[in-house]
């Protein structure tokens, strides 16, 4: 689902068809088309879409014989995905080189919380569900508030439930399915201390991916651009040693190339660099952005 622009800045998404439906030669056709026409495209893909989805892309990418694709498939619900996409549309009308616009999605990952009231746990497979709570989904009137991401929460909604929020101020974006928002938009909001609250339609992934038709999906993020912006360029870059694109992070994310072995510890893992994941205080409000 692509979201309305958040400001007169962002740039507008291209959505991705039936890429898996239609023949190869046209899906091949449009995204040559996109490369020819922006030089990078970045390709944002939920991990509830089919297999055949993710198959195809690398199939259009390896044929294609071009490292100016890059494939991000976060762990993200819908609508946290919804809103990553506009961020980087956002950050997309800036002055950062591909490489860093494309790095830049794991990193704005780590400060979306996306989660869901559900009227049942039954079928919920993307979150640690106790078999008490299992067994309670089944009773007549239950609700459930969850959070996927950053990390998995689940409590049965009762007076004095809450779930753990985000530590900095953020803008809740709520989507509405076949239950009530109350509890959302009248106690969740206030205990997360949210500098406003927008509305969405639900992604027509959620039901699938929540396992119930049965919910409402609301994110915690981000909105303002000179925040996104400011994250971003707080980290440092680095030159990729194979296509030698600019990035932030330790894989290059167009041709996944990891750092030479110097750059590791004996143990192999990645050396840590300064400038890892820069910290948001609590009430770091919304600012505009003039010219």
């Amino acid at each position: 689902m692509a979201l309305p622009p958040q400001d007169e800045r962002t740039l507008p998404a291209v959505v991705l068809q039936d890429v898996d439906q239609r023949p190869l030669e046209q899906a091949l056709a449009e995204m040559q088309s996109l490369v020819d026409q922006y030089g990078h495209v970045i390709v944002v893909c939920s991990q509830a879409v089919p297999a055949g989805v993710e198959r195809r892309l690398h199939t259009i990418r390896s044929l294609l014989e071009t490292d100016r694709i890059a494939l991000f498939r976060p762990p993200l619900p819908p609508l946290g995905l919804a809103v990553l996409a506009r961020q980087l549309r956002q950050l997309a009308s800036c002055d950062l080189s591909p490489g860093v616009l494309a790095s830049a999605g794991r990193l704005l990952t780590h400060y979306i919380h996306s989660g869901a009231l559900l009227g049942s746990v039954a079928r919920l497979d993307r979150v640690p569900v106790g078999l008490k709570s299992h067994a309670k989904s089944w009773m007549p009137g239950s609700q459930f508030g969850v959070v996927a991401h950053p990390e998995p929460q689940l409590v049965r909604i009762a007076p004095g439930a809450a779930l753990a929020g985000p530590e900095f101020g953020t803008w809740l974006l709520v989507a509405k399915g076949q239950l009530p928002s109350d509890w959302v938009t009248g106690t969740l909001a206030p205990s997360w201390n949210v500098l406003g609250q927008r509305e969405a339609p639900l992604p027509a992934e959620s039901p699938g991916w929540w396992g119930t038709g049965r919910l409402t999906e609301f994110c915690a993020y981000l909105p303002d651009l000179s925040v996104l912006y400011q994250l971003v360029t707080s980290v440092r870059q680095s030159r990729c040693h194979w296509c030698g694109i600019d990035v932030i992070g330790d894989r290059c994310v167009f041709c996944s190339a990891m750092p030479p072995a110097h750059d590791t510890r004996p143990d192999g893992r990645p050396e840590a660099r300064p400038g890892g994941r820069p910290g948001l205080r609590r009430g770091t409000g919304p600012r505009m952005l003039t010219g």
